[in-house]
């Protein structure tokens, strides 16, 4: 592998124009097919086949008329002191009924009064708007049209909102600016770490020129299938990461065979092959790990894992075949001799006092190995409690959105008006297996037995469909859509569904948000072995390849689960416990996001499988050319403990970036994966990995002969290649 990167290094080099410039030719021309398509994205966070699916596809095919058709709840609230039965509320809730039906797509508007839905002190209520075409088929026009018209009554000092289900007023923000502010921060860190603006502009540069080939890419692809707006964001998040990391390693390689007089083209050569080399494995780890996403069988995570492994693929092709033609085109402005005076002040860096000094935390570690070890794993094992008692689910508006989104809004106040299961209701198909006389009697006790169950405060009459043998029940629980007493009511239902088959021949069939989080949760949880077992045999499959040890990536696995369990413990401790929340920022205590632990899993044993690549594969080089394991690792944390914790720093930087939005679910993906690259790369990689490989000695390095034979000779170090310059030499 190393020597063809050697040599894809120098052809960039020599062909550094026609490289770039092609790779500009390809962003535009991806650009110019994404303005023509004009691709959006309408996946849903949602499971076919789950009972909650299978219930909602009854309901809506036998109840056909109005599965053509979509809702909106426009929610009132009267001034101070007032009530909504007043003349002026009236005359101005009227006047914006009026102006919404104005819209051809609407086919009817109903006022609170005709809903009969005023809450006791009259101050609370909401309309109805129906439009005649699917969520999915709303127009930015009319939601447009409602948002514009609702301005009357709110200028009379009734507070609107609009609660849309399925018709989304406030998008998914993605706030540039923060993302922003994470670039910025990884700019700041690569100036010191390199000592000059120009080489801490590259890696950036490049990150984002892989970055929006990708994302054109990806929103290509939503013009032909169903992808719903965390794919992108995923994808961004982790393509700007891994692109500036995996630049950063081998721009850092190229300065360093620079400053021992190679030429520019042969600086670029070597530091493809062996740097390269680790970028292309580390980043075959991350896509090991979202592809595997697979697994679960779950489409909309499937799609996920697939759009963010583009991003990965894209960043590594960039790394290794465009940064080596810009690098050609720069030149010895890289060169640790034209470092920019100013940082070298600013910093007080110096290299032979930094030589003497990059050492000492290596020295400390592998001094008191079994202390550090234990003082580690405890600090980990801790954070790792509240892990046990993690609530799973999705996010809804009085969760995942904040207070300044409309949504939000009307969701408190609904809960004002009506209590927390207003927003909970459950939707139960009965299905009747052959019609008789007492069908219907039946319907009513099954109603009445549903009515005495516990957390239930209201059930609708059994609404028959066409055919007879659908019955509809509404439920209206005492708690909110993510509570475990709402879970719990579910469970009853389906387990009360047994007797009622017996007795009735009657089949409860229940769906609704809760419904469909228990649906969801319960289908990753049982993927998520088969999951976790594929991508962490495939890796340590992999790194007894690259490593040629089989202590060393069980050293490697076992550390990444610690991180993860630290991981996880910590994201239910904040968003699910409610500690810190405000502090974070996040808008309410709330469960734990459905598919967040299964893509933590995915995503940071990739990212911690390339600390280990870049970490431990200098340690592997020095002791194979010296057999001294303690020196091994002291080298190893010397030359390579600085860009590993550069490259932490600047992937912690980009995330904290997008957890800074305030969208509840992109900042619970952008804190688990910041805290979860703190945990592993400063806590495991950089602390627990030297020390037990200290208490290990040459053990750790151990092989069986007929094993060594028969692995195929990776040469993640470029060996070959450094042999070669070498002997020409």
């Amino acid at each position: 592998m190393a020597k063809y990167l050697y040599k894809l290094g120098n052809w960039s080099a020599t062909h550094k124009k026609s490289v770039l410039f092609s790779a500009l030719g390809i962003l535009i021309v991806l650009a110019a097919l994404v303005l023509y398509l004009k691709p959006a994205f309408n996946g849903e966070l949602t499971i076919p086949n789950t009972p909650a699916d299978k219930a909602a596809e009854l309901i809506k095919e036998e109840f056909a008329g109005s599965a053509e058709q979509s809702t909106v709840n426009i929610v009132f609230k009267a001034p101070d002191n007032e009530t909504l039965e007043s003349e002026d509320a009236q005359r101005n809730i009227t006047d914006v009924l009026n102006e919404i039906s104005k819209d051809s797509k609407v086919a009817s508007v109903l006022s609170p009064l005709e809903l009969n839905n005023l809450n006791e002190d009259k101050t609370i209520g909401y309309a109805q708007v129906t439009f005649s075409v699917e969520a999915d088929k709303v127009s930015e026009k009319s939601k447009q049209h409602i948002l514009d018209s609702i301005k009357l009554t709110r200028d009379a000092g009734i507070q609107t909102e609009i609660r849309g289900g399925d018709i989304a007023f406030s998008d998914m923000e993605f706030e540039g600016i923060y993302e922003v502010i994470g670039v910025v921060v990884a700019f700041v860190v690569l100036a010191i770490t390199f000592g000059s603006f120009i080489a801490a502009g590259l890696p950036i540069l490049i990150a984002v020129l892989g970055l929006g080939i990708s994302l054109i890419g990806i929103m290509i692809g939503a013009y032909f299938i169903d992808l719903n707006s965390i794919s992108i964001i995923l994808a961004a998040m982790l393509g700007l990461a891994v692109g500036i990391d995996y630049s950063l390693f081998i721009i850092t390689r190229f300065r360093q065979e620079l400053a021992k007089g190679n030429t520019v083209n042969n600086s670029i050569a070597i530091a493809t092959g062996t740097s390269g080399s680790a970028v292309v494995f580390a980043g075959l780890t991350v896509i090991i790990g979202l592809l595997g996403l697979s697994v679960a069988q779950i489409p909309f995570l499937t799609l996920m894992g697939v759009s963010a492994a583009i991003s990965i693929l894209t960043a590594v092709l960039i790394s290794i075949i465009v940064l080596p033609a810009i690098l050609g085109i720069v030149g010895n402005r890289l060169s640790p001799a034209k470092e920019n005076k100013f940082l070298q002040k600013l910093t007080g860096k110096n290299k032979r006092l930094d030589e003497a000094k990059a050492n000492k935390w290596g020295r400390l570690v592998t001094t008191h190995p079994i202390i550090v070890s234990l003082v580690s794993i405890a600090f980990l094992a801790i954070l790792t409690i509240p892990f046990f008692h993690m609530n799973l689910g999705l996010p809804s508006d009085g969760t995942a959105k904040s207070t300044e989104m409309t949504e939000r809004r009307a969701y408190d106040l609904l809960t004002e008006a009506y209590g927390e299961g207003f927003n909970a209701q459950l939707v139960v198909a009965a299905k009747v297996d052959e019609l008789t006389e007492e069908t219907q009697l039946a319907a009513g006790e099954i109603v009445q037995e549903i009515s005495d169950l516990e957390d239930v405060k209201a059930v609708s009459p059994p609404i028959p469909g066409p055919s007879g043998e659908i019955f509809m029940i509404q439920i209206t629980p005492e708690s909110g859509p993510d509570d475990i007493e709402t879970k719990d009511l579910v469970n009853l239902i389906r387990d009360k569904s047994q007797a009622t088959e017996k007795e009735h021949g009657i089949e409860l069939m229940v769906t609704g948000s809760t419904a469909m989080n228990i649906d969801i949760s319960q289908q990753l949880n049982d993927a998520l072995p088969v999951f976790a077992s594929l991508i962490v045999g495939l890796a340590y499959i992999l790194l007894v390849m690259v490593f040629r040890s089989l202590l060393v990536p069980l050293k490697a696995v076992l550390g990444f689960l610690l991180s993860l369990g630290a991981t996880l413990g910590f994201m239910v401790f904040i968003v699910q416990d409610g500690n810190f929340i405000n502090f974070f920022g996040f808008p309410a205590q709330s469960p734990i996001l459905a598919f967040l632990p299964v893509i933590t899993i995915g995503i940071l044993f990739g990212l911690a499988m390339d600390y280990e690549i870049f970490l431990v594969s200098k340690m592997r080089e020095i002791y194979m050319h010296t057999g001294d394991s303690r020196k091994a690792i002291l080298y190893g944390m010397r030359d390579s403990g600085g860009v590993v914790t550069a490259a932490a720093l600047i992937m912690m930087a980009v995330f904290f970036g997008f957890m800074m939005n305030p969208d509840a679910m992109i900042k619970s993906i952008g804190m688990a994966l910041a805290f979860g690259v703190f945990f592993d790369a400063f806590i495991v990689r950089m602390t627990i990995v030297p020390a037990v490989m200290t208490l290990m000695g040459k053990t750790a390095w151990y092989i069986p002969k007929w094993l060594d034979r028969i692995l195929p000779n990776i040469d993640v170090e470029g060996e070959s290649i450094l042999h070669k310059e070498e002997a020409e030499k």
